[in-house]
């Protein structure tokens, strides 16, 4: 159990999947716990940003598709919880139904913003409590993991997100996520008022927080690290360069487009070892 592995002191890199395609590769190549981001689901379902748009029933059909291809723990981002109380606990069902090992809940006012965007508003701290307290109480097992996310540094301060995520953890969350630190300083800060308890980390390339490698990060003391949009990054810029290449050349770059290794990642061998036995 991904909460039972934290609590022995391990520590995680998780990138960012998006559907279950990204989702059977990561786990080929990570072997550990993966993270289902919510910017990549909207972009890739969408073609739109992390948003609020996407709804609670089109993200936890996505987390469904994702554990059907992959035996790894996935955290899952649960955004707001879609809403209000009920609709927290409607989601904290879904997801961990779905196969969820985690979820994320942040405290923006609905709809949310990505992190390390602009314009980004929270909710009052004790209506936040209430949506932790509503999440621990109505998850079946106790294994499955309530992170809760403050998105109040970027508006309100460092002091007030630590304030806050003492009182998430009083509310009954199982690990802490304080969004957006700015500096090396305010990481090492989160760390320190926070030591025993399992600490997520957000590395995102041009955001607001500095980018440290992980090890360097799990010896601050965060067990969690999370690369929510470095593999949609490298999709997006696999797209560019082989489009580019197409449009210039008029012929394929026969290294980005083997269809050999398209046919092994999506498994056709599975396929082909059924025909053989009929």
């Amino acid at each position: 159990m991904l909460l039972d592995a934290l609590n022995r002191g391990q520590c995680f890199s998780l990138p960012g999947v998006f559907d279950p395609f990204s989702a059977r590769i990561a786990a080929h190549y990570v072997k550990g716990p993966l993270y289902m981001t919510g910017y990549g689901v909207s972009a890739t379902l969408l073609g739109k940003p992390d948003a609020g748009l996407v709804s609670y029933s089109q993200m936890v059909e996505r987390l469904a598709q994702i554990t059907a291809v992959i035996d790894v723990p996935v955290v899952a981002d649960g955004d707001t919880g879609f809403g209000g109380l009920a609709n927290v606990a409607q989601t904290v069902v879904g997801y961990e139904r779905a196969g969820a090992a985690a979820i994320q809940l942040e405290d923006q006012e609905f709809p949310k913003r990505c992190g390390h965007t602009r314009d980004r508003q929270v909710i009052d701290m004790i209506d936040m409590q209430k949506k932790i307290k509503v999440a621990a109480s109505t998850r079946d097992q106790h294994a499955f993991m309530i992170i809760a996310r403050t998105d109040a540094r970027t508006r309100l301060g460092l002091d007030e997100a630590l304030r806050r995520a003492e009182a998430y953890l009083a509310a009954g969350a199982d690990a802490l996520f304080v969004e957006s630190p700015e500096t090396e300083e305010e990481l090492y800060q989160i760390a320190a008022a926070f030591k025993g308890v399992p600490l997520v980390a957000n590395m995102v390339a041009g955001g607001r927080t500095p980018m440290l490698p992980d090890q360097a990060l799990f010896e601050l003391g965060f067990q969690i690290v999370i690369h929510p949009t470095y593999l949609l990054g490298a999709l997006t810029s696999g797209l560019e360069q082989g489009l580019a290449e197409l449009v210039a050349t008029g012929q394929e770059n026969i290294e980005i487009a083997q269809f050999d290794r398209l046919n092994h990642w999506v498994d056709f061998e599975a396929i082909w070892a059924l025909d053989e036995e009929v």
